[in-house]
């Protein structure tokens, strides 16, 4: 892996982006995306991360994150092994997921390249951390994640997706 793509500075603000194997829209379903922040508020509350802004597409999310015990990497590996396990059940145990077998089988020859995955590959193995070393590039993050929505077709402004905190940076959640 190169350089630039790792938690260089401890201490520091990153962006991070990872997606889903294949980059399969797995987050159209509402109990998969509540998975997501469910593991995110468990994260903040019981592991001390800080989440600056946030946006979960249809088959990938966006992050600016810290951590208050410098340990970004370990929070995010763990973090993605523990939803890749539980979206995996999920996904195998809804009787609702039309699309199960086609997942569940691109899941399994992702795993194939990877010899350190037992079953099923869920997420990408990259994260991109990228250091926000001023409030310029910050801004331009913030901006960045909660337009995604928008350059995608999904809705006219960045309020409207509600998988986001572009409400909260409009006044509109407390």
């Amino acid at each position: 892996m190169s350089r630039k793509y790792k938690f260089h500075n401890k201490s520091g603000v990153y962006f991070v982006s990872f997606a889903t194997v294949g980059w399969v829209d797995v987050f159209v379903r509402e109990e998969y995306v509540i998975t997501i922040i469910d593991s995110l508020h468990f994260c903040i509350s019981e592991k001390g991360l800080n989440v600056h802004c946030w946006c979960i597409m249809p088959s990938h999310i966006h992050l600016i994150i810290s951590a208050e015990n410098n340990n970004l990497s370990d929070l995010l590996r763990d973090f993605k092994t523990f939803t890749s396990k539980k979206l995996l059940k999920q996904i195998t145990e809804n009787p609702q997921e039309s699309r199960k077998e086609w997942m569940l089988e691109l899941m399994k020859k992702s795993k194939e390249a990877d010899a350190k995955i037992v079953n099923r590959q869920f997420w990408q193995n990259h994260n991109q951390p990228i250091e926000l070393w001023s409030a310029e590039v910050f801004e331009q993050k913030i901006n960045y994640i909660h337009e995604n929505p928008v350059a995608a077709g999904f809705v006219n402004s960045e309020q409207e997706w509600k998988w986001s905190s572009a409400i909260d940076y409009s006044g509109g959640k407390d």
